[in-house]
């Protein structure tokens, strides 16, 4: 690392989030609506001269249709960003755009790079769910004949299912946390809160698309509770504690401080510390236990420093067991203050922007410092990121 070099994060924004095969966004091409918020996160910053920027890096799931062919490229050269603009496409599945500004920030705190943009997309209508298009390796896929060396392609559903098994997580304590969901992101969608950081995209049929689709106001936890399990006969896992089938993209400016002082711009949070880590695929979804100890670890922090933690929200029966063994009360004000995936949605590649840019706005909206964003990856993985907010100006709902 070039010495006392910081990654910061000057902005950061998304568009809403449509439902899969059926939403708003299903017409939609995702390197066109990659290139869109790109755009328009790019017009509130006349300072940041576009021939100025470093590198592109874009995180997405699954990156093959029209996510393919390095779809990085592809959103700089839509977004209007000079040829001479270089970009690249990261996955690490669920977590690929938060992989993407650890991505930035390495670059920037290595001094190879001063200003990087940074995006997250993915269109579960347009491209489908990878664990349908990909080819398993017998010795990864646990329904194959014969011997299995690890359940990679295991339906991430059935790893829910062996977590809440693994970890005693009871159904009435799953619906209990997915109302909980539901409740918090209706109400940040209806005070407003959500809008700081959805930047408005025009339809083909030129409406304008700037509500999440997700959030049910009618959701009760007596409907929760009648709905059968979807991976498992007498199982826990429901459509109501999982999250949904999304389309989506979002997209941030990585800096280093130096720069940010130069143009005259307040960044809105540096980025401290993150990690990975890795766990048996089948039971995939408590992944972040470590990462997150290792991040926090090397913010020099604890759990009890946090003032917002984001836990992406896959299954409720992963988020549970997760807090438990870090710490936390999953029913803590500080976790998700704002809702997650059950309620909003999770557009795989888009999500780990995404829920960087609720952390910000719930770090603004309670005056916060420190905050956390960790997720579970398909097949064993976890991931997290410590950020520390600064003065930068606070999000406002952009038309």
């Amino acid at each position: 690392m070039a010495a006392g070099r910081r990654a910061v994060i000057v902005d950061i924004a998304r568009s809403a989030v449509g439902r899969a095969h059926k939403g708003s966004l299903v017409d939609v091409r995702p390197d066109d609506l990659a290139g869109s918020v790109l755009r328009s996160l790019l017009d509130l910053y006349p300072e940041i001269e576009p021939g100025a920027i470093d590198d592109l890096v874009c995180g997405c799931a699954f990156p093959w249709g029209e996510q393919g062919y390095n779809v990085g490229r592809l959103v700089g050269l839509l977004a209007g960003l000079p040829d001479r603009v270089p970009a690249m496409t990261v996955t690490r599945l669920c977590a690929s755009s938060l992989q993407a500004l650890r991505t930035a920030a390495h670059a920037v705190e290595l001094g190879e790079a001063e200003t990087v943009a940074v995006v997250g997309v993915e269109s579960i209508s347009r491209v489908g769910r990878g664990i349908e298009l990909a080819e398993p390796n017998p010795l990864l896929d646990p329904e194959a004949p014969g011997e299995t060396l690890a359940a990679v392609f295991m339906p991430m559903g059935m790893t829910a299912e062996l977590v809440a098994d693994d970890y005693g997580v009871s159904r009435a304590r799953m619906d209990a946390f997915a109302q909980r969901s539901q409740e918090r992101a209706v109400r940040a969608g209806e005070s407003g809160f959500s809008a700081r950081e959805i930047l408005s995209f025009e339809l083909p049929d030129g409406t304008v698309f700037a509500t999440d689709e997700g959030p049910r106001p009618t959701s009760t936890a007596e409907k929760l509770a009648a709905l059968e399990p979807a991976f498992r006969k007498g199982g826990k896992v429901t459509p109501g504690n999982s999250c949904a089938l999304n389309d989506g993209a979002a997209a941030a400016l990585v800096m280093s401080a130096e720069r940010c002082a130069e143009l005259g711009l307040e960044p809105r949070a540096e980025i401290v510390s993150s990690a990975v880590s890795a766990v048996d695929p089948s039971r995939m979804g408590i992944g972040p236990i470590e990462a997150i100890d290792r991040a926090l670890e090397r913010a020099g922090a604890g759990i009890d420093d946090l003032d917002v933690f984001e836990l992406n929200e896959a299954f409720a029966a992963q988020v549970l067991p997760v807090c438990d063994e870090v710490g936390i009360d999953p029913f803590d004000d500080r976790v998700n203050p704002h809702g997650g995936a059950i309620a909003v949605g999770h557009p795989f590649g888009m999500t780990g922007v995404r829920i960087m840019a609720t952390l910000l706005n719930g770090l603004d909206q309670r005056d916060g410092e420190l905050g956390l964003e960790t997720m579970c990856v398909g097949g064993g993985q976890g991931q997290a990121m410590v950020v520390r907010r600064l003065a930068g100006p606070q999000r406002v709902a952009v038309a």
